[in-house]
């Protein structure tokens, strides 16, 4: 809620009443008259009146309840203007989906992981697991919903999930490629060592595997010469060693200062800004994402190309709070009014503001359901949107892979090549932002099979 509904000059707008809140009904002792409001929370609020009557004051929690709605709006709109749910990237990008990774392993390295139903069912195409922190590559720990499980979740299903629990909705443009997943980090910052450590292991152990492709939406220490990163070395071995290697380039574009840190820094490496198409199918929308932009300190152009960076449909973590929270809005807002309440009463506990709000006015629990799966960004009970270049990167690798099935005989240079010769300028977006543009994956795909067909 806006600061001045809360300061300490609020009893020059407010009066003290016996009477019940004129919207919702509650009794409490302080009352807001709605005039003194500013015009759009007053309007919100009076589009509700015929609820109550003449609405003339509220409590303050009601003028809480539209004022996160208006929030909601005001942030969330451009995503449901033209459709009520978020793209799924294969539609959005225009995927040619009679490629789908088939037969071609990515590698992700990140900071957990889970094995989700969209990597392992109706097949489970987790080919290996290795964790830098233990003697033996136990596989339960992927079972196991930690604080550091997420992350790498989300990209390595936002590249290569089959939508398994949205019907194939909201699948990858990879949904049949296998993964290896290494995990390189906690929480928080992931060090060039530690990454280092995992692109070491893959290299190890690439031929065991068949690892073409490396995706890794993770940061270094700080800026430095490619000359003098240990880490962006590894990249250039990796690269001359035949993989190819996506690295995320940071979402710092609207700091003072936006430097692409290693490994995002190499120049063999393919490095992922975010683009911004506002959910819609529309080119004349596209925009740019908050990604970091060289030039490097190397004076190399990074990103090279950009991919979706925001409104990206990602998996939620199974049996965390966050799960929960979004089973409850999900059902919530399925269900028919009678049901309402007795779906609060049989979650208590998950949600404060659903039990506090359970006896609120039908229409006004209603808005609660949708400010809540605004705020959570979910989807549905099993997916929500997320943004970052972390996922814009996985998109990229989802792509190579493509590539490789319509041509495995390409390079990590020919893949690099044919990646920055397809891709889409945004029109009035500097090229230091964009490099080379929009990743055009049927474009790029097309090119791999002309290749193959010696076309």
């Amino acid at each position: 809620m806006p600061e001045s509904i809360l300061s300490s000059d609020l009893g020059r707008t407010s009066q003290q009443t016996d009477l019940g809140c004129q919207l919702c009904g509650r009794f409490n002792d302080q009352r807001i008259l709605v005039d003194s409001l500013p015009a759009d929370i007053a309007a919100l609020l009076k589009a509700n009146a015929h609820l109550a009557g003449d609405l003339a004051q509220v409590c303050a929690n009601c003028v809480e309840l539209f004022s996160r709605a208006k929030a909601q709006v005001d942030s969330h709109n451009v995503v449901f203007e033209q459709t009520d749910h978020v793209l799924p990237t294969p539609l959005r990008m225009n995927a040619d989906e009679r490629f789908t990774g088939r037969g071609v392993t990515i590698a992700f390295l990140d900071s957990g992981f889970y094995s989700h139903d969209d990597l392992t069912k109706p097949e489970n195409r987790i080919v290996a697991y290795h964790s830098i922190f233990d003697a033996e590559d136990d596989r339960t720990s992927l079972e196991t919903t930690d604080v550091a499980s997420w992350h790498g979740m989300m990209t390595s299903v936002v590249a290569a999930g089959n939508g398994h629990l949205s019907a194939g909705f909201y699948r990858g443009i990879a949904p049949d490629a296998k993964v290896v997943l290494v995990k390189v980090g906690r929480t928080g910052h992931i060090p060039d060592e530690q990454i280092g450590s995992g692109l070491e292991w893959v290299l190890d152990n690439r031929k065991k595997h068949d690892i073409r492709i490396v995706n890794i939406s993770a940061g270094g220490d700080f800026e430095q010469s490619y000359l003098d990163s240990s880490l962006c070395q590894m990249v250039e071995r990796a690269v001359r060693e035949g993989l190819i290697v996506v690295c995320a380039v940071g979402n710092a574009g609207m700091a003072p200062g936006h430097p692409v840190l290693p490994p995002a820094g190499s120049p063999s490496a393919i490095s992922v800004g975010g683009l911004d198409d506002q959910n819609s199918l529309d080119r004349a929308r596209r925009g740019m994402y908050r990604s970091s932009y060289g030039p490097t300190i190397d004076g190399l152009q990074k990103p090279e190309i950009i991919a979706p960076g925001i409104w990206v449909a990602a998996p939620i973590l199974p049996a965390t709070l966050t799960a929960d929270e979004a089973e409850l809005c999900s059902e919530l807002d399925a269900a028919t009014d009678d049901d309402l309440r007795p779906i609060i009463d049989s979650h208590a506990g998950v949600d404060k503001d659903f039990d506090e709000a359970r006896d609120l006015p039908v229409p006004l629990l209603r808005q609660l359901i949708t400010i809540k799966l605004r705020e959570g960004n979910v989807i549905s009970r099993h997916y929500k949107y997320v943004d970052g270049t972390s996922f814009a990167s996985p998109i990229v690798a989802s792509i190579a892979a493509c590539m490789l099935e319509a041509n495995p005989a390409l390079t990590p240079q020919q893949v690099k090549r044919i990646l920055i010769e397809t891709a889409e300028r945004v029109p009035g977006i500097e090229v230091e932002r964009q490099g080379w543009g929009v990743v055009a994956p049927r474009k790029a795909v097309e090119i791999a099979l002309g290749k193959a067909r010696g076309s």
